[in-house]
């Protein structure tokens, strides 16, 4: 097969995948009867609810992207360019929220903050009934969105501080201290990168399903996902799903329209010297201490209370009992949604690379839509298009389930392979070609065992986050087939807080420890590489 017929199969698959289940569901929602209908939106309109969701969505969006990039950006650069002691160890603890269910956070500060939480302890009943209801409403969701999504404004502007040129900043220091340099050049430099990661962080929280249903605060995706579950009202879930495409789309518009090509032109510095180090003299150490109490207060103490709720031998053999099926599940579907995101998206990748067609920017802000996109909507979109008879070998199976990690995070594994493919010399696979290899033998035999490194990195990334799925997972499993983070979330309602907590503390090590062994053998594996 030729490579261009290859790569517009590959096309094909993905549009199959994750686009025309959202046109489906599009479609559907303005037929009633066989006839074109608004009659879903205008009830939605009617009630005066959309008004308070649209609120409620955007007020939790806006500030929780404020608050990740407020904070996000100075332990950015502390963690780049200083001599901050411990930066690296804190760059990774940082980044752990996001990688595990944002509603397993929140369960970890009911623990402390609700009524009969830790507090409870020390503190009056009435002071513990307005610290629970602070806890249900916008200011908790906000403060535990913001601890699970603060990694991404941080990992991103320390990659994209990796671009700027250090020449600037030592000419800038010949005039002025760091304060002005980062001010004046650095900051401006990685503006487009730093807006990016605001937008990419507005959107995730849009889409979040997880803790503002579990802290009782009315968005989109709980109406969405309430009007389908509660009341198996397709049509009202749909059009309670539809403002959050329009408006996925309208910010993703406006991203590509005035930052797309900036953050495409932002490339690594050349010149292979390496950045320099801002000396923090005197307030090294209160830096430190501020760091260090910042990470204990978003990181630690949320692990902490769900290890100490837990800590009884019988809450563990209780949640192996209950829910032992399910993590084998979790870890099964995880890894074969990994190995097939990792394939996907080198295809992809490869695509977007090598701009082999005119659409490929189109490809690249498909996969990045579908990414930002709400689980609640990818998965309505999903049972509009295979809930039928036809296609029952698809929807009654957990090929449902891959289907959904492949629609949300094929843009994951695809970016992973553009920054990988970019460091490769394109001479090698020219070489090959001139050999008489074909295409399809050059990247099997070139092409991607050069890449295997971000192939690696890719398939752990994938991994992680098929792990820790729910918005997807929880609409689209069919009976008997439910992952562990929708077992845990079901169980909330009626199970005690040692056995949610035991449960939340598994869900927690089943994530971390695949992650640290995998993270270790691949620095050994990059380290006898060079």
């Amino acid at each position: 097969m030729s490579k261009k017929v290859f790569l517009i199969c590959i096309v094909i698959c993905f549009a199959v995948i994750g686009i025309l289940p959202i046109l489906f569901m599009l479609a559907k929602s303005v037929n009633v009867d066989g006839h074109f209908s608004l009659f879903f939106y205008k009830n939605l309109m009617k009630s005066g609810r959309e008004w308070t969701l649209i609120g409620n969505s955007f007020t939790l969006s806006f500030l929780t992207a404020l608050f990740t990039t407020i904070i996000g950006l100075p332990l950015g650069i502390l963690f780049a360019k200083t001599d901050l002691p411990l930066k690296k160890t804190f760059a990774i603890l940082f980044t752990i929220p996001l990688l595990i269910p944002p509603y397993i956070t929140a369960i970890s500060w009911l623990g402390l903050l609700g009524r009969e939480g830790l507090l409870s302890k020390f503190l009056s009943p009435a002071m513990m009934e307005f610290i629970s209801k602070w806890l249900f409403g916008l200011p908790g969701c906000v403060m535990i969105l913001f601890s699970t999504f603060l990694p991404i404004v941080i990992l991103l502007t320390i990659t994209y501080l990796k671009t700027v040129n250090q020449r600037l900043e030592e000419a800038g220091r010949l005039v002025s201290g760091w304060a002005g340099v980062l001010k004046g050049i650095t900051i401006p430099l990685i503006m487009p990168g730093l807006l990016l990661a605001s937008i990419l962080v507005f959107l995730l929280t849009l889409g979040e399903f997880g803790v503002p249903t579990f802290l009782r605060y009315d968005v989109f995706p709980v109406e969405s996902f309430a009007q389908f579950s509660a009341f198996y009202n397709f049509g009202a879930a749909t059009a309670a799903a539809v403002p959050l495409v329009i408006i996925t789309f309208i910010v993703l518009t406006i991203e590509r329209i005035f930052l797309r090509e900036k953050t495409y032109q932002l490339r690594p510095a050349g010149g292979g010297n390496k950045s320099s180090k801002i000396n923090l003299g005197i307030y090294r150490k209160w830096f430190l201490i501020i760091v260090t109490l910042l990470c204990f207060c978003i990181v630690i103490l949320p692990f902490l209370i769900l290890f100490f709720h837990s800590f009884s031998v019988d809450a563990y053999k209780e949640a192996i009992s209950r829910a032992g099926d399910s993590l084998f599940r979790s870890l099964a579907y995880a890894a074969i949604g990994a190995s097939m995101l990792t394939v996907l998206g080198f295809f992809i990748g490869y695509l977007i690379h090598s701009k082999k067609f005119r659409f490929w920017r189109a490809i690249d802000s498909l996969t990045i839509f579908l990414f930002a996109l709400s689980g609640t909507v990818i998965g309505i979109g999903l049972i509009n298009l295979w809930n039928r008879p036809a296609t029952n070998f698809i929807y009654a199976t957990p090929v449902i389930i891959i289907l959904g990690y492949l629609a949300q995070y094929t843009a994951l594994t695809s970016r992973i392979t553009v920054s990988t493919l970019a460091q490769i010399p394109p001479s090698m696979e020219e070489a090959a070609q001139v050999s008489g290899a074909k295409w399809m033998r050059r990247i099997v035999l070139v092409t991607a065992p050069m890449a295997k490194r971000g192939l690696i990195a890719g398939w752990l990334v994938g991994y992680i986050f098929c792990l820790r799925d729910m918005g997807v997972t929880m609409l689209v499993y069919p009976p008997g087939h439910d992952t562990f983070p929708v077992r845990i979330f079901t169980l909330m309602a009626n199970g005690s807080t040692e056995l949610i907590s035991a449960l939340c503390v598994i869900m927690i090590i089943t994530t971390l420890l695949p992650l640290g062994i995998g993270g270790l053998l691949f620095s050994r594996f990059l380290k006898r590489g060079n």
